[in-house]
């Protein structure tokens, strides 16, 4: 695989499929300052996954994946091009190496949005952590990292865990408590969300958070960690957080 030229083809059939309505309301929404072509998920996704359907060396991937990130459209970042970045990496993922994960580092930092923080978290770093145990500590670090996207990272980099069955409970009580006073919008709402995801298997776990949390705790967190909570228990954490 030539991944310029790759690149190239995956960059030509995203834009023959461009959508200038949808391009504006998208870099509208996610506040971008990227360049958008405006194609739908589903659309990107088959165009950028048929470049790896046929397993790639390592090298190759990666080189693909660097460039499709640093790809242009006059002089800015091209949106999408960064997304199928994420979805090639993300699919071929078992080819990643322990040192690999600098490389995932630099690309969160360089991201702008949820929109390519969130996948490069949980699909590509979570997985990396599931199969690589040591590489866990790295989180322990950015948790407290200035970057907010990094620090989000952090957290939803537990949930492949926590969905397979294998929470790092531990992990999630240091990291809630690092947290618990978090100012971010997007912090409170990704711990909100691995507690949400966790009370679907352990909710007593989650109970017993939110109880110990109960005066501190933002109205975002909150309301994610008890939404799939039973019945009783999310009216009773209610009442009690009403009343604080």
């Amino acid at each position: 695989m030539d991944a310029g030229i790759e690149a190239e083809r995956i960059l030509g059939e995203l834009r023959a499929q461009a959508d200038p309505v949808r391009a504006d309301s998208e870099k509208r929404y996610l506040k971008s300052d990227l360049a958008h072509i405006g194609v739908p998920v589903p659309a990107l996704r088959k165009i950028a996954l048929a470049a790896v359907r046929v397993r790639p060396a390592r090298d190759e991937l990666l080189g693909l994946v660097d460039a499709l990130w640093t790809a242009t459209d006059d002089g800015r970042p091209v949106h999408e091009a960064r997304m199928a970045a994420i979805e090639v990496l993300a699919k071929r993922v078992e080819l990643l190496e322990p040192g690999d994960l600098a490389v995932v580092e630099h690309l969160i930092r360089d991201s702008e949005s949820w929109a390519q923080v969130d996948h490069l978290a949980e699909k590509v770093v979570g997985r990396l952590i599931v199969r690589y145990s040591e590489l866990a500590a790295v989180l322990d670090a950015w948790v407290r990292d200035p970057y907010m996207w990094i620090r989000r990272t952090s957290l939803l980099a537990l949930l492949p865990g926590v969905r397979s069955g294998t929470p790092d409970l531990d992990r999630l009580t240091r990291y809630g408590d690092v947290l618990i006073d978090e100012k971010e919008f997007f912090i409170r709402k990704a711990l909100g969300w691995v507690l949400r995801e966790l009370s679907k298997t352990d909710p007593a776990w989650v109970v017993a958070w939110v109880e110990r949390h109960i005066a501190d705790v933002s109205g975002v967190t909150f309301r994610e960690a008890v939404r799939r909570l039973p019945a009783p228990d999310a009216d009773r954490l209610l009442t009690a957080y009403r009343t604080r």
